[in-house]
């Protein structure tokens, strides 16, 4: 009933930028917070930009002041803006979404499939 779809993942060398978006579609009543994960080969997802219905946006200490998470609550998207990229922050990016359908009384994350991101001279 709910699909998360990202777009934007590629190759970029180091300092360059990229823009991932991802759009959440289905029968959606609610979502409250929105944001990605990333996992890198040998490591455990981390969690690295959320953004709340309220406004409230946190950020891994790796990534702040580099990235940045937006959101627009009428297309039910989020978006992650990464600037000054560095080789570490090669990984799968993952959108989620805290959300309850229409049909159900209780809110659940849910995952994309994951977008890669290579920084690579």
């Amino acid at each position: 009933q709910v699909q998360l779809v990202e777009s934007g993942g590629g190759l970029v060398q180091p300092g360059g930028s990229l823009r991932l978006s991802c759009a959440a579609s289905g029968s959606i009543f609610s979502i409250n917070t929105m944001g990605w994960y990333r996992q890198a080969p040998g490591k455990q997802r981390e969690l690295v930009a959320a953004f709340t219905r309220g406004g409230t946006t946190n950020y891994a200490g790796s990534v702040k002041g580099r990235f940045t998470v937006s959101r627009d609550n009428a297309k039910n998207m989020v978006y992650l803006q990464m600037n000054s990229l560095k080789p570490e922050d090669t990984a799968v990016y993952y959108c989620i979404a805290d959300l309850r359908l229409t049909s159900s009384y209780y809110y659940t994350l849910y995952w994309g499939q994951g977008t890669q991101v290579t920084v690579s001279s």
